[in-house]
């Protein structure tokens, strides 16, 4: 799909056709798409392939007719009614009539700019324009790694009960999202160093305040994934020992159970074996059998509260 984007009295306005100065947003396109913007901007056809493979890592490219920033940005997808947090590339192709962005799916750091959500937003300012999206970006990775502690938290409230696994997969696909949140960030660090290295993109004096802004948004992105990382690996060794030992808890009450109603169940075993009353106590008392099930219900009660004196149910 592709759509074209220009500024007009102060907005941004969706068009049907190229113009100078404009953006064009290609998400997941078709190969005669990808060929006929290539064609038209005189770029590499793989340079605008390379974000629609998610395998690829951010960098920095730069061509006589162009420069493409590569960086990967955060998404959310759905699997089994669960929501998981991977990573894509996305591609900004920086050409002197016009910006390409590719990318393989929607995503929220685009359809901003698209609705006119982000101020000052210009496609003729190419420069500001990457720096936008790469304020975006890292914004976007904040809000995600917030998510992700917050949905920690609720998992670690049910692990404190829990004998099974589902808890703890979970969290290892929560850790598993920050494992590529934190690659992401930290190739986008480095394309972030080198962008203004270049001197075939235009640099605008206001874009330093908004250069620093970007920096300082990817570094705490990279802290905070650092962060939840790290706690969340502890988190799933302890509640590993966690769930361990609350099914030791289950099998020990069990257990305890098990031998409380041993008592009664040997002493009806005797009295239900086939051999002469006379030498069984009470077994021609017209209350034998009143007698036999308190003996055994006493017995019983005797056992249990030796087992809660000396504190084994807790």
């Amino acid at each position: 799909m592709v759509k074209y984007y220009y500024r007009e009295q102060n907005r941004i306005v969706e068009q049907d056709s190229l113009k100078e100065d404009c953006w064009i947003s290609l998400v997941d396109p078709t190969e005669a798409e990808t060929e006929r913007i290539a064609e038209h901007y005189n770029v590499d056809v793989d340079a605008i392939k390379s974000a629609l493979d998610t395998d690829e890592r951010s960098r920095i490219e730069v061509d006589e007719n162009y420069t493409m920033v590569l960086v990967n940005i955060p998404i959310i997808e759905t699997h089994n009614d669960k929501e998981l947090y991977d990573t894509i590339p996305l591609s900004v192709i920086i050409t002197k009539k016009a910006v390409i962005t590719v990318c393989l799916e929607k995503t929220p750091i685009l359809e901003g700019f698209a609705s006119g959500m982000v101020r000052d937003f210009n496609p003729a300012m190419k420069s500001r324009f990457v720096l936008q999206i790469l304020y975006r970006t890292a914004s976007q990775f904040l809000q995600y790694l917030r998510i992700i502690d917050r949905q920690s938290e609720m998992v670690e409230n049910k692990l404190h009960k829990s004998t099974q696994n589902r808890e703890l997969i979970e969290l290892l696909k929560l850790e598993k999202s920050l494992v590529y949140f934190t690659t992401a960030l930290r190739s986008n660090e480095v394309v972030l160093e080198k962008l203004f290295k270049n001197d075939n993109i235009k640099k605008y004096q206001e874009d330093e305040e908004l250069l620093e802004d970007v920096i300082v948004e990817n570094k705490q992105a990279i802290e905070m994934a650092g962060i939840y990382s790290g706690i969340l690996s502890g988190m799933m060794d302890a509640f590993a020992s966690v769930i361990s030992n609350n099914l030791n808890i289950v099998m020990k009450t069990l257990a305890i159970v098990t031998i409380v109603l041993s008592v009664p169940t040997m002493i009806f075993s005797a009295y239900g074996m086939n051999v002469a009353s006379a030498g069984m106590p009470f077994a021609d008392s017209p209350w034998g059998f009143l007698v036999i099930v308190l003996i055994a219900l006493l017995l019983s009660v005797i056992v249990a509260l030796i087992f809660v004196k000396s504190k084994t149910f807790k």
